[in-house]
């Protein structure tokens, strides 16, 4: 009963204090790039529409999706690795596993750098379509 007692003061508890704030009432930090936020939170930041960030941010999920599938692989090799009991056939299984999920996290974090790389050189601003080489400056003697 004190249970069910104390998780109803929670629940209300946590509804009063989510209601009780007015979301139309937010008000930016002077200097800040978004005067109008609906947040406090959104204050900072600047709405792009272009392509590239919405590329980036589609292959950055997908990318992070890929290397938390590979630290779970590797969790589960070293579980594996731990409750074998050494039985070969069970250590082999986790060596493999463990093996495979660290070869999935640097793939994942050589995609991540190749495609970070790609997009900034194919989408730079520059006409030439890359970042040029600025001109090294001829040393001068004095005497």
């Amino acid at each position: 009963m004190k249970i069910k007692n104390l998780l109803g003061a929670a629940a209300i508890i946590v509804a009063t204090t989510f209601t009780s704030v007015n979301a139309n009432a937010v008000t930016c930090p002077t200097g800040s790039k978004r005067a109008e936020a609906s947040s406090l939170a959104g204050c900072n930041i600047v709405e792009d529409d272009s392509l590239v960030p919405t590329l980036q941010r589609i292959i950055e999920v997908i990318i992070g999706l890929l290397g938390l599938i590979a630290v779970i692989f590797i969790i589960l090799g070293a579980v594996t690795f731990v409750t074998s009991s050494g039985d070969p056939g069970k250590v082999k299984k986790a060596k493999d596993t463990i093996l495979y999920g660290v070869i999935g996290v640097v793939v994942a974090l050589l995609a991540y750098a190749i495609v970070n790389f790609v997009l900034s050189s194919v989408f730079s601003s520059s006409p030439t379509g890359g970042g040029s080489p600025s001109p090294v400056p001829t040393p001068t003697k004095t005497v």
